[in-house]
């Protein structure tokens, strides 16, 4: 009788859930257009950065370093005179603006340190540090080639051979679209389980299953697994279509054992949208609350910043968090094609926090069933 009832109940859910176009539009945004705009639109590597260049030496050297920049990473240089250079920063037209002296070739050939200026928007910190460096590197390589035509070319000590694992190119698309489907899967089982049973108050149709025999476990339960199934389903489509189909992302490990945790995730999460449901009152309050906690759980899961980078303090206390194991568990089979011998710490972790915050849930939930009877 429990688990018919618990089963109903779900199906119950279900069928709101599908007369909710909201609802229904968030989940596909979610998983699709959120998920490439996240891999493809929003690069944090340096692309097609506008720099502007201050040609005053006009010599053989110089050209070599014009030519040298070029797309992907920056736009074909703007040149331009010394008087426009300000004017344009200050426009916001250049992202870099690159002042090469006159007697620049000369001066370097007599054996001096000839100095090139450049001037950065640090406005735009996302290309600003990395351009930097990109910028450096370009015209040292230029005029050490450059160079060699005169001098004796000098051999470097050590041969460093750099291997990129599990993305060799180095591609941000990669990682962008993994993490974006590890975070929606997040917002969404929190915010789907909060809403149903607010939607529940809201409606009113809470009061008539209190005077079903019905339990307040089999009623949080039934949303537990209508919500989480769904975000699974989602997760797995968006994994194959989107990811894998779409961005061409490759997948190393077992899908299978990604959505198997996933499903403890979902356990975990969707505890936490019955938790914060009942502390809400209305959607707007709902929606201030998944503010602050969605974003700690999301920023500082590891996800975004190594958590080696983040304070001692930080570290133990996300420890608690679900996410944080999530996106361990996630990074590794995705990424690096973890079997189960790897990830069961973090598998086992997903579960206590999940069994924690499901009685949790339940007895906060049993307390606000308790104050509406």
């Amino acid at each position: 009788m429990s688990g018919g009832n618990i089963f109903h109940l779900g199906i119950k859910e279900l069928r709101s859930l599908a007369r909710d176009p909201i609802m229904l539009f968030l989940i596909v945004w979610a998983f699709s257009v959120a998920i490439y705009t996240a891999a493809t639109a929003m690069p944090d590597t340096l692309n097609r950065a506008p720099i502007a260049i201050v040609d005053e030496d006009r010599s053989p050297l110089s050209g070599r370093i014009v030519a040298a920049f070029y797309p992907p990473h920056f736009l074909p240089p703007a040149l331009i005179t010394r008087d426009e250079m300000d004017a344009r920063m200050d426009a916001g037209l250049d992202t870099f603006a690159l002042d090469i002296p006159p007697k620049f070739q000369s001066d370097l050939l007599a054996g001096k340190r000839p100095a090139i200026q450049l001037n950065v928007d640090a406005t735009r910190m996302s290309q600003a540090f990395t351009g930097s460096g990109y910028i450096q590197t370009i015209i040292n390589d230029e005029v050490n080639a450059f160079l060699a035509r005169y001098r004796a070319a000098s051999v470097a000590p050590v041969d460093l051979v750099v291997r990129a694992r599990f993305n060799p190119g180095l591609d941000q698309s990669w990682f962008g679209a993994v993490m974006e489907v590890i975070n929606n899967v997040t917002m969404l089982s929190i915010v789907l389980t909060g809403a149903a049973l607010i939607r529940e108050r809201e409606h009113g149709t809470i009061e008539h299953l209190l005077v079903m025999p019905v339990t307040p476990f089999q009623i949080m339960t039934s949303k537990i697994w209508a919500m989480g199934l769904v975000v699974l389903v989602a997760c797995g489509i968006s994994l194959t279509v989107v990811v894998q189909g779409l961005l061409r992302v490759p997948i190393e490990g077992s899908v299978a054992l990604f959505l198997a945790g996933t499903a403890m995730h979902l356990f975990a999460t969707t505890a936490m949208g019955i938790f914060l449901g009942t502390i809400a009152r209305s959607m707007p309050q709902f929606g201030l609350l998944l503010i602050l906690a969605l974003l700690p759980l999301e920023m500082l899961s590891g996800g975004t910043t190594p958590r080696e980078s983040m304070p001692d303090i930080v570290q133990t206390v996300m420890l608690a968090a679900p996410t944080t194991h999530f996106v361990a568990m996630a990074q590794a089979i995705l990424y690096r094609g973890a079997g189960f011998a790897v990830v069961w710490p973090q598998l086992l972790a997903l579960g206590v926090i999940g069994a924690a915050l499901f009685f949790g849930a339940l007895l906060r939930f049993r307390r606000a069933i308790g104050t509406m009877a």
